[in-house]
């Protein structure tokens, strides 16, 4: 069991910056057109998650995945929102929860280090 989380987190790491670094070949490769605008914001999205799911499936302290999702995703979408592209009207509301996600997940993984819950 070990070994196919082992094989899939790895998997989904490479798959999660390929959305992140390169949507538009993943989209080509794997559809088959060429993918622009929005789309390649959602890849990315989609490219963070996974990334951060396969941490989860390779480290013991599950947490982790949840931390490192939430720091990407709030960086990224503060950036989509400073780069004046898409902005809705959800968007800033939406930066500032995974921040404060961020914030607790921080503070409860400093928590566990010391011993306390």
């Amino acid at each position: 069991m070990k070994k196919i989380l082992l094989i899939t987190g790895i998997i989904e790491i490479l798959t999660g910056l390929i959305l992140l670094i390169a949507p538009q070949l993943l989209g080509t490769l794997l559809f088959g057109v060429a993918i622009s605008g929005v789309v390649i914001l959602i890849a990315r999205i989609a490219g963070i998650a996974l990334f951060s799911f396969g941490i989860t499936y390779l480290c013991d302290k599950k947490f982790l995945g949840m931390l490192i999702y939430n720091v990407l995703i709030t960086g990224y979408l503060a950036y989509v929102g400073y780069s004046g592209g898409f902005t809705g009207v959800l968007l800033w509301p939406i930066v500032f929860l995974h921040l404060i996600l961020s914030m607790i997940l921080i503070y409860q993984a400093k928590a566990s280090l010391y011993g306390r819950q």
